[in-house]
């Protein structure tokens, strides 16, 4: 009675909102710039945070202009880390709501929303003799999550950015070099073009007998995908893919969220991922970073077309979309 209408817990939460039982958040502790456009944002987890594995991602909420937007960033620091802290280094990419914001907007103390770290793209228990490393662009960040966290015998990275300064890490990465615990090779797409696959060959003679974890945009994951079939060693191959391309537009509809009882009017050519956040829909991810079908929402009603192939999926029990490549094709009814 005395805290009507709010709850003792809402009370708590304003003296310690990162106490054990309380839901899950974080306190972003600093912001320290990587590149122009990308930045490392050290957060303070609370008392439920359960740790990660190095290569495992999280899931953050965060409050934009109001709207709560959740997004997916590979976590960067090592397991060990001494404060019990754990960092994502974000990359600011064009109209990127969440991305911009905490490059560039985020203030030490501002409380966001967490998940429990999640995500296969992780080392095996028993440390490979010999990895290769192959990244491109953000792609960098699950990885270095594993190189702050093991010592490799023997480590290659093949790392492709636009320019030495946009290599996020640069100054990390050369003084692993520098002592021997990496070697390092860098592509300058800008001045060297797109990485041919078939190069592997010249760069990294024994790619075949090394355990792979590859990281960046869809192209580059495709060529090493073929490349690493062709010559019959697929298995050594780990990859984390970026959200796909999308080339075909729909026909749209209205769109119901089911769950938070709203209606908004969709084109045919964006994404439901997107239609929803922008009408405040919590729309769970990982596409903008590589998490391929942590966006898989029940199709109620309604139909939908794939902005990949152009096929229409019709909603019928069980069926299930992926919200970041599926526009409305007509009325539907998504289950958010």
């Amino acid at each position: 009675m005395v805290t009507t209408p709010l709850l003792p817990s809402d009370y708590l939460d304003l003296v310690s909102p990162l106490r054990a039982g309380a839901d899950l958040r974080g306190r972003i502790e600093a912001v320290r710039p990587e590149t122009r456009d990308a930045a490392t944002v050290v957060i303070r987890p609370g008392r439920g945070w359960r740790g990660h594995t190095a290569g495992q991602y999280v899931r953050i909420g965060v409050d934009v202009d109001g709207v709560r937007l959740w997004r997916a960033y590979s976590i960067t620091s090592p397991t060990n880390r001494q404060d019990g802290c754990v960092t994502i280094t974000v990359k600011a990419i064009l109209d990127g709501k969440v991305s911009n914001h905490l490059v560039r907007r985020a203030k030490p103390g501002t409380l966001i929303q967490l998940d429990q770290a999640t995500g296969d793209f992780v080392l095996p228990q028993t440390k490979p003799a010999k990895v290769l490393l192959l990244t491109a662009g953000s792609g960098i960040t699950p990885v270095m999550g594993m190189l702050r966290d093991t010592a490799f015998d023997d480590a290659v990275m093949i790392h492709c950015a636009p320019q030495p300064r946009d290599v996020i890490f640069r100054s990390e990465l050369h003084g692993l070099a520098a002592a021997g615990k990496l070697r390092l090779i860098e592509v300058h797409t800008a001045t060297d073009g797109m990485l041919d696959i078939s190069r592997l060959d010249e760069l990294v003679p024994d790619w075949a007998e090394r355990e792979t974890w590859a990281c960046g945009p869809t192209g580059l994951l495709d060529a090493a995908d073929e490349h690493w079939s062709r010559h019959g060693v697929q298995e050594r191959l780990h990859t984390e893919r970026f959200r796909p391309g999308t080339v075909v537009a729909g026909d749209g509809g209205e769109v119901t969220f089911s769950a938070t009882g709203k209606t908004v009017d969709a084109d045919g050519a964006t994404p439901l991922l997107d239609i929803g956040e922008e009408a405040g829909v919590l729309m769970p991810s990982g596409c903008r970073m590589g998490i391929c079908f942590g966006c898989v929402t029940p199709l109620r009603a309604g139909s939908v077309r794939d902005l990949r192939t152009g096929e229409i999926t019709a909603a019928e029990p069980g069926v299930l979309i992926q919200t970041c490549v599926s526009a409305a094709a007509g009325p539907c009814d998504i289950e958010r």
